[in-house]
């Protein structure tokens, strides 16, 4: 079985579970950029509790550019800014100093598309995770795929998102639930420091297929 999905930065818990469970993705290239997505934002727990993080666009309207053609805005020194946060909310982290330094060198980067960022990062956590989907990038836009290509566009989102009746996030210990709760299904970044080679496992977990 295959499914189509686009690409995040930093995608949430939920969007990992989808690339662990199809041996099939194919990576949307053709699509508009939508906001209020997770195209250009995660979010992440701190002592405040969940923030958000996001990349800067340049100005303009972003929303009828084809999703390679989105730039990233560097009149603002966000890098720095979105490393430090990263940073304070992780550096007690049991596995930040195994994964933080490779995707922060990476975010450090003068990517001029935003598509090219986020896939470089999906490639780098992938890769942590020990997971190996065989993905591959759509030839033409479809609003309606294939009858046999499962369509996840656009189903996970911060704002309103559908049920999902294939994911439960699984618990596991954060490094502020004892000021905020567990939070879940914050952007995989805090499974991966927190849990390092055991965030597979909670994957799994997080998993609800037949």
């Amino acid at each position: 079985m295959k499914a189509i999905i686009e690409l995040q930065f930093l995608p949430p818990v939920q969007y990992f579970t989808k690339l662990l469970h199809y041996p099939a993705i194919e990576l949307e290239q053709w699509e508009h950029y939508q906001k209020r997505s997770y195209r250009n934002r995660c979010h992440i727990a701190d002592s405040h509790g969940v923030q958000r993080l996001s990349i800067p666009l340049k100005k303009g309207k972003n929303e009828q550019l084809p999703i390679r053609e989105v730039h990233i805005a560097y009149d603002q020194p966000w890098q720095k800014q979105l490393a430090h946060t990263i940073r304070t909310a992780y550096q007690r982290a049991p596995f930040f100093e195994e994964y933080g330094p490779f995707l922060l060198d990476t975010i450090s980067r003068d990517y001029e598309f935003l598509f090219e960022l986020n896939l470089e990062l999906l490639a780098q956590i992938t890769q942590f995770l020990g997971i190996t989907p065989g993905w591959t990038f759509s030839d033409t836009y479809s609003p309606t795929p294939d009858p046999e290509v499962v369509d996840l566009r656009n189903h996970i989102r911060p704002v309103h998102p559908p049920e999902d009746p294939h994911f439960k996030a699984a618990y596991y210990s954060q490094l502020f639930e004892d000021k905020h709760g567990f939070s879940p299904n914050l952007s995989i970044i805090d499974l991966l420091f927190c849990m390092g080679p055991e965030a597979l496992t909670v994957l799994q977990a997080s998993s609800v297929f037949p």
